[in-house]
């Protein structure tokens, strides 16, 4: 009720009186006054005067599943969104749903994480309120070995996503950084559930500083609004960022991997670098000529010897 409340008064820009909503709404007066004070308490500025009734001036910033769904238009993805203040994971909660049989599509979102991760174990810093915490499940009908394609459409999404809402030039560093101006602003997590030759679903993490302040940040990340100077609307940022992926992944079945490929290199920093990746305990120096159609890096040696590398961390040189 509280949503159709929002979009009855997102309707108008003048003052609607209490009689008008509760019998559109077909609920009483003091029904309507309970859940106006509930939208209060949750950050929305709708002021009331007598014989006027209720104006909403300003919304909150905040990921609210209903202000996501309103006006996002995608055929599959954020049909079914799951929205907490607060989560340990958004990406233990969606692997746990896509076990339960979830949709694909189905999206996790928090407004902070207590235990949020990244890659190989690593945490990631989730202050509330100011960033996109996300766990989307997705069940591509692919084989396991090209699941990897899924962190590239993820990380090329990201990048278009932020290009159209900031006008920001963000760049992919090999293999699931987004960062700008050398400073890591977004990271992916892929984790899948599978057969041998089925992928059964596929959950993708991401984790995106949005409005964090340049203190609360470590040396080597920055946030969207460090880099545009300004604030950034969290809902219209993720909604440009689903149908993104939406559009990718719809690419993806129609044109196969290479289209994705195709979009990754134009936006990757890691190829034609000179780079060092540690993977498995040891480590690979050379040139970052090209990645293959399932996103493994291809590393030119000094000896000429190109070799492929499917994970690990890169740093860069020149």
């Amino acid at each position: 009720m509280k949503e159709k409340i929002l979009e009855y008064l997102n309707k108008g820009h003048d003052y609607l009186s209490g009689d008008q909503i509760s019998s559109h709404l077909g609920i009483s007066r003091q029904a309507l006054w309970k859940h106006i004070q509930d939208l209060k308490d949750a950050g929305y500025d709708i002021v009331a005067v007598p014989h006027l009734g209720y104006r909403l001036e300003s919304k909150p910033d905040r990921i609210f599943a209903f202000e996501v769904a309103r006006g996002l238009n995608t055929k599959f993805i954020g049909k079914k969104i799951y929205y907490f203040d607060y989560l340990a994971s958004t990406m233990d909660l969606a692997m746990q749903l896509g076990m339960r049989g979830s949709a694909g599509g189905t999206l996790v979102l928090a407004e902070s994480q207590t235990k949020g991760r990244g890659r190989l174990g690593r945490s990631w810093f989730s202050p509330k309120y100011k960033g996109i915490y996300l766990s989307l499940i997705l069940r591509p009908e692919i084989l396991p070995q090209a699941s990897p394609i899924l962190t590239l459409l993820s990380a090329v999404s990201i990048c278009e996503a932020i290009k159209t809402i900031t006008a920001l030039e963000p760049q992919i560093k090999w293999p699931n950084d987004v960062l700008i101006h050398n400073k890591k602003v977004a990271g992916i997590l892929t984790e899948m559930n599978a057969e041998a030759d089925k992928v059964n679903f596929v959950a993708i993490g991401i984790g995106l500083n949005v409005n964090n302040d340049k203190k609360s940040l470590i040396a080597q990340a920055t946030s969207l609004k460090e880099q545009a100077g300004a604030q950034v609307a969290r809902v219209l940022l993720l909604q440009e960022l689903l149908r993104r992926i939406e559009n990718n992944y719809f690419l993806l079945e129609d044109k196969g991997a290479r289209a994705i490929i195709e979009k990754w290199r134009s936006l990757s920093l890691t190829l034609g670098r000179h780079v060092k990746v540690y993977y498995q305990h040891k480590h690979i120096e050379g040139s970052a000529v090209d990645i293959d159609e399932d996103g493994t890096l291809l590393i030119r040696k000094p000896s000429g010897l190109i070799q492929k590398v499917s994970s690990g961390d890169v740093v860069h040189f020149r």
